[in-house]
């Protein structure tokens, strides 16, 4: 009890110094209150989803496929391209951890470098020295040595660059067909009638003809390999 007094965090930690069976708990239960806010962010769960939603504003068709779905396939895409990068976090920092062989400071370092690389791999220059400037930390040696805090909004601004680039080019094919149908309909006198009725079904059913959804979805997957 003297002891537990002293230090509060006593019971904590295990006498071989590994964590208790507690605080293990502890950090699952922080670990999951932040894994939403942390699949948005740090995966390509971010560029995904902004396409997407791009993708269904140049087709004109509002609310079909639903916010549900795009997030469904968003997020099922992101787990095929983390898969590889999850099982070597948990390797190299909670497996050693749950064993007694790392301190939690080691197992952090450790099982956040995957997660590092992964950033780094798509983190503009730009991005991370604006980042390096607004938390005033110094030059790194090396990319390695940069922090989570300046990688994180280095890598979404770098990746809603990206999403917003593919999001304008596919929103051109459309907008042609706008132009036209627009265009046509003014020609013949037709200005009671919206031309945005008109060309949803030529943009559906140019998008179909193409296979749009294969073609749009490989491209995602081809741009995080």
């Amino acid at each position: 009890m003297a002891l537990l007094a002293a230090n509060p965090l006593a019971g904590l930690i295990a006498r071989d110094g590994s964590l208790s069976v507690p605080m293990q708990i502890l950090l699952l239960l922080t670990l999951l209150a932040l894994l939403p806010a942390l699949v948005v962010s740090l995966t390509p769960f971010l560029r995904i989803v902004v396409v997407l939603h791009f993708l269904r504003q140049a087709l004109g068709t509002q609310t079909a496929p639903s916010n549900q779905v795009l997030v469904g396939l968003a997020l099922f895409l992101t787990l095929l391209i983390m898969q590889p990068v999850a099982m070597e976090m948990y390797e190299r920092g909670w497996a050693p951890l749950a064993r007694g062989q790392a301190t939690p400071e080691q197992a952090f370092r450790e099982g956040t470098q995957p997660l590092k690389n992964f950033l780094l791999r798509f983190a503009r220059e730009k991005e991370l020295r604006l980042a390096l400037e607004i938390a005033r930390a110094p030059e790194p040696r090396t990319p390695q040595d940069l922090e989570l805090r300046v990688l994180i909004p280095a890598y979404i601004l770098s990746e809603l660059r990206v999403a917003f680039q593919i999001g304008a080019v596919l929103f051109l094919p459309f907008l042609v067909i706008d132009l036209v149908v627009a265009s046509v309909t003014l020609s013949i006198g037709m200005i009671q009638l919206p031309p945005v009725m008109i060309s949803a079904p030529f943009k559906v059913l140019l998008f179909v003809l193409v296979d749009g959804w294969t073609l749009v979805v490989g491209s995602l997957m081809r741009s995080f390999h």
